[in-house]
């Protein structure tokens, strides 16, 4: 089975490039690159359980199957690839098209374990993790209505909420997000499931989504360790950055247990809802600054260039953000001309300073305006908890704007809303789902 083999910097860099691309002829390109065998005869990567059952039920549940770093961190996989889609299907759909679309999900499960099997101390990922996620646009096709208590607006409704423009609202009816640390992973399920592969890891196609779904946007992106800076040309970014920003995220204190993302109540309990957002990033004013100015505005005014190191790989497992630094951000941004992101975010934390937004996807690209771009997608129990994170981050906003943590070289290009249903509930699901 693959491992993870030493890959030159071209090859990484090759990759990269064509998951970005897609398509059969580059996902035979990354097949070459990454040493596997042609895409018909595998297996070649590990296979997921004969008996899907023993899979959890909720399609957010990562974490076991995620790698983790020496500091007890969760690491999310290298290539992202998210897949917008327009459902084209029956209004409300039958009973065949949702066996079609559970067969096509099943049989990528049969084809790829989760993330790493859930073997403990490995350090890469052999699999896929991957979520299907519905927006209010999928359901306001059916009479019924959701469940009153179920937190999901619409984008607009989000953007508007946040002052940002609503033409930036997304218009999919869903979202495939598929994660592995080998690009030809989510390039082979893209063409099985929606062109002309007939098998994945030898494992035959029972069906595809061309029925019931059309693609209308693709965006990919890479995190990890040196992978910002050979996705993208700019001399600001340390070559051992995880992201173009410079530093490491997800530590264990800025993401919370997955229990508390996850809904409790019927007849959606096991899912979760999902804000996906498309931003822009400014580098050339962020690496401006200098490296004591980065590190108090993305981590607080406490945080020094020697504790947190080049990448924030001094700090370890967590961010070293206390409640008493965000206590008083007023007094802060006078006595340092500045504040931190990390500083301003906790203040949305609960009342047990814990945080309410899991990061389950990132991923760093290019933008065409922009000198960077970003996939930022986030877990929550209701979008509620989002829109308090990011009214956090507009925190002493004022007309030296450079001075208030990231927001400022931060431009929303898209945001959509998705609710994420447990497994059993993925294969188009209705607002009033009957799960006797």
């Amino acid at each position: 089975m693959p491992s993870d083999p030493p890959q030159p910097i071209d090859r990484r860099a090759f990759v990269k490039s064509a998951v970005a691309i897609g398509g059969a002829s580059a996902l035979s390109a990354c097949l070459d690159a990454e040493a596997n065998a042609d895409a018909e005869s595998g297996p070649e990567f590990p296979r997921g359980p004969a008996d899907l059952a023993t899979l959890p039920e909720r399609q957010h549940a990562w974490n076991e199957f995620l790698v983790t770093d020496a500091n007890g961190d969760t690491v999310l996989p290298r290539h992202q690839v998210l897949l917008s889609l327009s459902y084209t299907g029956s209004v409300p759909p039958t009973t065949d098209e949702r066996e079609t679309v559970e067969n096509a999900f099943s049989t990528v499960e049969r084809a790829f374990e989760r993330g790493t099997g859930g073997e403990a101390g490995t350090t890469f990922n052999d699999g896929l993790l991957f979520m299907l996620g519905y927006a209010p646009r999928y359901f306001a096709r059916f009479d019924a209505l959701l469940p009153d208590d179920l937190d999901l607006p619409t984008p607009t409704a989000v953007l508007d909420e946040l002052d940002e423009p609503t033409d930036r609202a997304d218009s999919a009816d869903a979202l495939l997000t598929l994660n592995s640390d080998y690009g030809s992973i989510p390039l082979a399920i893209e063409e099985a499931l929606f062109g002309d592969l007939e098998s994945l890891n030898g494992v035959e196609m029972d069906a595809t989504l061309g029925d019931v779904f059309s693609v209308v946007d693709r965006r990919t992106g890479v995190v990890g360790r040196g992978l910002p800076a050979e996705k993208l040309d700019h001399d600001g970014i340390n070559d051992d950055a995880p992201l173009s920003m410079g530093y490491k995220s997800g530590y264990q204190d800025t993401n919370p247990a997955e229990d508390r993302v996850t809904i409790q109540e019927e007849p959606f309990a096991g899912g979760t809802t999902q804000l996906s957002s498309r931003l822009g990033i400014d580098l050339d004013a962020w690496y401006d600054l200098d490296a004591d100015a980065r590190v108090a505005q993305m981590f607080s005014t406490a945080h020094t260039t020697e504790e947190v190191g080049e990448t924030g790989e001094n700090l370890g497992g967590r961010s070293g953000v206390t409640e008493e630094m965000a206590e008083d951000l007023e007094t802060e941004a006078d006595d340092h001309g500045r504040v931190g992101h990390a500083q301003k975010v906790s203040r949305a934390r609960d009342d047990d300073f814990d945080p309410q937004i899991l990061r389950r996807s990132e991923g760093v690209g290019t933008a065409p305006d922009h000198d960077a771009g970003m996939n930022f997608n986030s877990i929550q129990r209701g979008m509620e908890s989002f829109v308090e994170a990011r009214k956090a981050m507009d925190d002493l906003r004022g007309a030296d704007a450079h001075h208030s943590g990231i927001v400022d070289f931060l431009d929303v290009e898209r945001r959509a809303t998705y609710l994420i249903p447990p497994r059993s509930l993925r294969a188009l699901p209705s607002p009033r789902p009957d799960r006797e």
